[in-house]
C-alpha cells in the first residue's frame, strides 16, 4: 500500500503543478486582459468588448486551481494554534477530520457547479460568444482536485506518509522532480 502511494503522489504532484502552471498562466492572461482593457479604454477611446468576461472566467480558473493545490500542499489558511498542545495522534486524528470536511465541501462544489454549467449551457457569454456553463466549470475542475487531493492526504497519513501539513511533515511531499529519488528508497 505504501509503494502505491508513493507512485499516486507522483502522479497527483504532477497534477498539482499543471493545476499550479495554469493558474499561473491564468493570472498572467487576466493582467494582460484587464491592462489592455484599460489601455483600450482610456488612450484609445474604445473598449476591448471581450475583456472583462474573459478576465472573469480566468480569475475562476486560477482561484479554484490553486486553493486545491493549496490544500494539497498544505499551504492554504489555517488556525493552528491549539495542535501546539496536543499529542501526535490527536493532531493527525484533526487533520484527518479537516480533510473529510474539505472534501464534503469539493463534493458540494462540485455537484452545484455541474448542475449550474448544465443550466448556463445553453446560454452564450455576451462578448465571449461562448457557452454561458464555462463560467461554472472551474467550480468543477477545483472541486475534483479538491477531492483527489483530500483522499490522497487522507489515504497517505493512514500508511503513515507525510502530508506537508502542521505536525506532519518529515518530509516534503513528493513531486515531478522526485520521482529519480523515490526509486532509490
Amino acid at each position: 500500500m505504501r509503494d502505491f502511494m508513493e507512485r499516486l503522489a507522483l502522479a497527483t504532484g504532477l497534477l498539482a503543478r499543471a493545476g499550479l502552471w495554469f493558474s499561473g498562466i491564468g493570472l498572467v492572461l487576466m493582467t494582460a486582459f484587464v491592462f489592455a482593457q484599460v489601455f483600450y479604454r482610456y488612450v484609445l477611446g474604445t473598449s476591448l468588448f471581450w475583456a472583462e468576461p474573459a478576465a472573469v472566467m480566468l480569475m475562476g480558473w486560477f482561484i479554484f486551481l490553486g486553493a486545491a493545490v493549496g490544500i494539497r500542499e498544505g499551504y492554504h489558511l489555517s488556525f493552528d494554534v491549539l495542535l501546539y498542545v496536543l499529542p501526535e495522534k490527536v493532531r493527525l486524528t484533526l487533520f484527518t477530520v479537516s480533510d473529510l470536511v474539505i472534501c464534503g465541501f469539493a463534493v458540494g462544489m462540485t455537484k452545484y457547479g455541474w448542475e449550474l454549467a448544465i443550466k448556463t449551457a445553453s446560454t452564450t457569454m455576451p462578448g465571449l460568444g461562448i457557452s454561458g456553463a464555462f463560467n461554472f466549470l472551474p467550480l468543477v475542475g477545483g472541486g475534483v482536485l479538491l477531492i483527489l487531493f483530500c483522499i490522497e492526504r487522507i489515504l497517505r497519513r493512514a500508511v503513515g506518509l507525510p502530508t506537508s501539513r502542521f505536525g506532519d511533515d518529515h518530509e516534503p511531499l513528493p513531486t515531478a522532480n522526485d520521482a529519480p529519488a523515490a526509486k532509490e528508497r
